[in-house]
């Protein structure tokens, strides 16, 4: 009797441990859960959340806009104090040409040594870069760069034939055979506005019989690596030098490499000061603008 007594007295116990056990994975199941859902309890389902937002295309913000662009190089031709212009388009013959600025015209000065060395180069049998070539592109020496000139026969026919180079692009150019200013070349003096430099470039680049001319423009020597010279993987030409009243026109040609492509470009400044070390300084800054927006640029590929 005793025995049985503690059985059963055992058995209750147990039953009872186990009714606790019970509740306290009850009670902990129910705490457990209650801390998960309600840490989340404010997120929606993945079908109902709002998509994400794109990223904004390239060129799509106001100051990459054609007119947030101009509006911007106002106010940077404002702040240099100097009258400046920019030309530029898709490579490719035909390309439609944009212009920012208010200058828009004036003497080549040396960069018409682009055309002046192409003309040479295919002047010759056979065709092959000379050391006056390299020194007329890469040092803009003006000795190196007459004496190409002479090659090319007197004057008017030496002008002729360059002009021939331009013409064959669309540029419309007339080339200076004359010395309009005795101490200066004829070709330097010619009137090259920035529109018909870009036509130039444009087209030229993508003439596959100027490339030794166009690779030359890629080692121009760092003396004169100012302005679209700081750009990466530009190829340039600079030209320069005073008026009659000795206040400095600074200029430059070039191709510039954009996500997009190539750009042919012809950026101009007339310092207030007059003074060529001003004029390559805000030929850097137009750089660092261009460089700040390459994206929004027109651009394209030969052929194409």
């Amino acid at each position: 009797m005793r025995w049985f007594t503690r059985s059963r007295v055992v058995r209750a116990l147990a039953v009872v441990l186990t009714l606790v056990a019970a509740a306290a994975i009850v009670t902990l199941t129910a705490v457990f859960t209650y801390r998960h859902t309600s840490r989340h309890a404010f997120v929606p389902p993945l079908s109902t959340r709002p998509p994400a937002q794109a990223p904004a295309a390239p060129g799509a913000s106001a100051t990459n806009s054609p007119e947030g662009l101009a509006a911007e190089f106002g106010q940077l031709e404002t702040s240099l104090q100097a009258k400046m212009g920019i030309a530029i388009s898709a490579v490719g013959n035909g390309q439609s040409v944009t212009t920012w600025g208010d200058w828009q015209e004036g003497p080549a000065w040396s960069t018409i040594k682009v055309p002046l060395v192409i003309a040479a180069y295919r002047h010759q049998e056979p065709r092959q870069v000379s050391d006056l070539m390299k020194l007329a592109i890469t040092e803009s020496d003006n000795t190196a760069a007459e004496s190409l000139w002479e090659q090319l026969g007197d004057p008017t026919t030496a002008a002729e034939q360059v002009q021939q180079i331009l013409q064959q692009t669309g540029d419309p150019t007339t080339v200076e055979a004359r010395k309009v200013r005795p101490e200066f070349s004829a070709f330097g003096q010619t009137i090259w506005s920035l529109v018909n430099q870009v036509r130039f470039t444009a087209s030229a680049f993508c003439d596959s019989e100027n490339g030794p001319i166009f690779d030359l423009m890629s080692q121009v020597t760092p003396d004169q690596n100012w302005g679209i010279g700081k750009i990466a993987q530009t190829q340039f030409k600079g030209g320069w030098g005073p008026s009659k009243s000795d206040k400095y026109l600074v200029r430059q040609i070039g191709v510039l490499t954009t996500p997009a492509g190539k750009a042919a470009v012809a950026i101009a400044a007339e310092p207030a000061s007059g003074s060529f070390g001003d004029g390559t300084k805000d030929l850097n800054e137009v750089a660092k603008w261009l460089n700040n927006h390459l994206e929004a640029l027109p651009a394209g590929r030969c052929g194409r």
